[in-house]
């Protein structure tokens, strides 16, 4: 078997024209699964569909692969079998009918209130112009679940005090949604306003909301450095990012039994079966009766 995934390398290679990368990914995969059958004394032309799931139960079971490594794995067996096939070298291609693995939608992860409440309070420590805007930017992150780009984007035109909502303008069509911030929001956004942001100010004619050292706009760079300062000095351990935080935002609504489509509606998404992630999240976090 190990000159026919020679050949099969070979051709994907001269005639597909495959990368480096993916060359040696099929390369790795097809040598593991050919190792798979001479333990067994199984001959490439005496594979079927019961033994290629039995090789997806011992990649699950035993050498436990995440979903998205099985599911290439099992492509490339696929592939191989289809070039096989194609050339008269099996008389019935095993995989034909063969689903592919489904692959496990990674869920979205979530902090938990109090890493949420210590991260918040933390640039509340001090009063400098940039304390003033982290303090304000992580409550608005965390206040309305905005995406960082849609956070980084927003003008000072954009925010409206007094009804408690931003302006989010969306990059595809250039449409606009009204989003409410939370009250507790308000009172940073506003002190950062008055005091911060006016100290970062170089140039009058600038209206992005927050601003860096030099008085630009944040990148999506600098507000996950800031994010991730924070998070040092709170010493949070999970792995978060500006992400991390619209997450957060829309686990805890859930959590709180908001209603799904309302939580659709804040978040921007498209499809309700987006949002319904989420509930997924709060399932898997939450222990069952009996549980301990």
């Amino acid at each position: 078997m190990r000159e026919q995934v020679q050949e099969f390398l070979q051709y994907i290679t001269v005639e597909k024209g495959y990368s480096e990368n993916t060359i040696a990914a099929y390369r790795n995969d097809l040598g593991q699964f050919t190792a798979f059958l001479e333990n067994r004394n199984i001959t490439f032309e005496e594979v079927d569909q019961e033994v290629i799931l039995g090789y997806v139960m011992y990649m699950k079971t035993e050498q436990e692969y995440a979903s998205s490594t099985v599911a290439r794995k099992v492509a490339a067996i696929k592939s191989f079998y289809h070039y096989l096939a194609d050339r008269g070298l099996i008389q019935d291609d095993p995989t034909a009918t063969l689903d592919s693995p489904k692959v496990r939608k990674r869920l979205p992860k979530a902090i938990s209130q109090e890493d949420m409440e210590r991260l918040l309070r933390e640039p509340a420590r001090e009063q400098t112009p940039k304390a003033l805007r982290d303090r304000a930017l992580l409550e608005v992150l965390y206040a309305t679940g905005l995406r960082v780009t849609e956070l980084v984007s927003l003008d000072v035109d954009d925010v409206n005090l007094a009804s408690a909502t931003v302006r989010v303008v969306h990059t595809k069509d250039r449409g606009a949604r009204l989003v409410p911030v939370h009250q507790r929001a308000l009172e940073p956004l506003q002190d950062y306003l008055e005091g911060g942001r006016v100290q970062l100010l170089r140039d009058p004619e600038v209206r992005a909301l927050f601003l860096n050292h030099r008085g630009q706009r944040l990148t999506r760079q600098g507000l996950w450095l800031i994010v991730k300062h924070y998070v040092r000095e709170v010493g949070i351990s999970e792995d978060v990012t500006p992400h991390t935080l619209r997450h957060t935002f829309a686990a805890h609504l859930i959590d709180n039994r908001a209603d799904l489509e309302y939580v659709q509606e804040l978040l921007g998404h498209a499809n309700i079966s987006t949002t319904q992630v989420y509930t997924q999240v709060m399932e898997e976090e939450t222990p069952g009766e009996g549980s301990v």
